[in-house]
């Protein structure tokens, strides 16, 4: 009798559906109890969010607006979406390290599917993300902000602003899959993001004032498109042609940098 022997990765090529979205889920798990090993994460989950809102409605509302209160119905929103791109970020982060520790070529080594490491990846970084987005809101809440809405355009807020993440972090998965070490995934973060994000409307209620060239470019950032949709659906305001503008951005992000992205897992892999 001879012993079967199997290629890397062959065996996580045989499995069932059924057994590969268990897969998926059991690794999404070990990504979000790693929090409880790793406590200062929750510095970026929670910290620098609620740093975030104290800072920008207490030093810049005044200045913008006339006093807090009146600042946070447009900061809010705002801070809401740049925390979700900074948060995308930590996706390709964490894909990354467990490269650079070994823990793929392990992953490999088991009767998993191939898109499970990548995929339960992706899943526990959106519920880590919906966890900001809620601390984000608490802490508005607390100092005063109000929804001027309800419940139900709450709850689309959140889909639409964890979709236009997803779709966006495509950006730092194909990243992370192209460099060697994970400081470098962040460093794209601050060149991309950090101007992006602020080259929108998500701090200010309109571009009046601002350089008519420069202007055009905030309009129509997907920044601008998805806090506007942000701002709708959390104070009241217009909806549904922004959102859809910005979910165009994030589809047409994705359609570039997901299949790249696969292709370099594939190789990785």
């Amino acid at each position: 009798m001879t012993a079967a022997t199997f290629a890397p990765g062959e065996l996580s090529k045989r499995v069932s559906p059924g057994t590969a979205a268990r897969n998926v889920l059991t690794l999404a798990w070990r990504n979000l109890v790693q929090i409880k090993h790793n406590p200062m994460e929750l510095v970026d989950l929670s910290i620098q969010p609620i740093m975030f809102v104290l800072l920008f409605a207490y030093v810049f509302g005044p200045a913008m607006k006339g006093s807090v209160e009146a600042y946070l119905p447009i900061v809010i929103p705002g801070i809401i979406a740049q925390n979700a791109l900074f948060a995308g970020m930590s996706t390709g982060f964490g894909l990354n390290t467990d490269i650079a520790k070994g823990v793929f070529d392990r992953f490999r080594s088991l009767p998993i599917a191939r898109s499970a490491p990548l995929a339960g990846r992706i899943i526990a970084d959106t519920a880590k993300q919906a966890w900001s987005m809620a601390i984000l809101l608490a802490v508005g809440f607390a100092i005063g902000f109000r929804l001027g809405t309800n419940v139900l355009a709450l709850l689309t807020a959140f889909v639409l602003l964890l979709t236009f993440a997803v779709l966006f972090s495509w950006t730092s998965v194909y990243i992370a899959m192209k460099v060697n070490e994970p400081e470098k995934v962040q460093i794209f973060g601050f060149v991309v993001i950090f101007p992006l994000s602020f080259l929108s409307t998500a701090f200010i209620p309109n571009t009046d004032g601002i350089p008519e060239w420069l202007a055009f470019c905030m309009d129509n950032s997907p920044v601008t498109q998805l806090v506007t949709a942000m701002r709708g659906l959390l104070v009241g305001g217009p909806v549904l042609e922004h959102a859809l503008i910005a979910l165009a951005w994030g589809v047409g992000i994705a359609l570039v940098f997901a299949p790249l992205s696969l292709r370099a897992f594939k190789k990785r892999a």
